[in-house]
């Protein structure tokens, strides 16, 4: 597969997964829109009702992990984490996210990474009204050393595979 195969390939996946969000958020199609940037339309039809909303239902987060994880913008991924952030909580996402780091596909594992960056994102209880009217939330939802330690470990183990595969391919 050319990479531009696999550039069209990971942008209708994309798309998918930017359409999905869209359809739960019950947001118009974007029928009208270029397919080059419908995906990105999407994306940003739905940022804003994404964190509008004090609590998404079950069914959002797979599709916004997915969303994130296949969004091939680094400086936009964080228009599907943040929103998961607040509803679901850091540990959610995170685990998520090395679930991807250990089984996913190259274009999976290469998403996971851009969407980890997000998700270290400063919450503020005036971004979302996902805090209680207190300000405050479950501490357990934003606990996150044991699989910070986990995906470093891993990503460790994985670039040592690449440099000892790279050393190895070059012999």
């Amino acid at each position: 597969m050319s990479v531009g195969d696999r550039h069209e390939a990971s942008t209708r996946t994309f798309l998918a997964c930017a359409a999905e969000v869209t359809r739960l958020l019950d947001l118009e199609a974007a029928a009208d829109v270029p397919e080059d940037r419908r995906a990105r339309h999407l994306a940003g039809a739905a940022r804003r009702p994404l964190l509008e909303r004090a609590t998404l239902s079950e069914e959002f987060f797979d599709p916004l992990m997915a969303a994130a994880v296949y969004d091939p913008d680094p400086s936009f991924c964080r228009w599907f984490v943040e929103p998961a952030l607040y509803a679901f909580g850091r540990r959610r996402v995170m685990t998520a996210l090395l679930g991807y780091l250990r089984t996913g596909t190259t274009a999976e594992i290469a998403g996971a990474r851009r969407a980890w960056y997000c998700a270290h994102l400063s919450l503020r209880v005036d971004r979302s009204p996902a805090y209680a009217p207190s300000g405050r939330r479950d501490p357990a939802l934003d606990e996150v050393d044991d699989v910070v330690d986990q995906w470093r470990e891993l990503s460790s183990a994985q670039q040592w595979d690449r440099n000892a595969s790279g050393s190895h391919n070059q012999a």
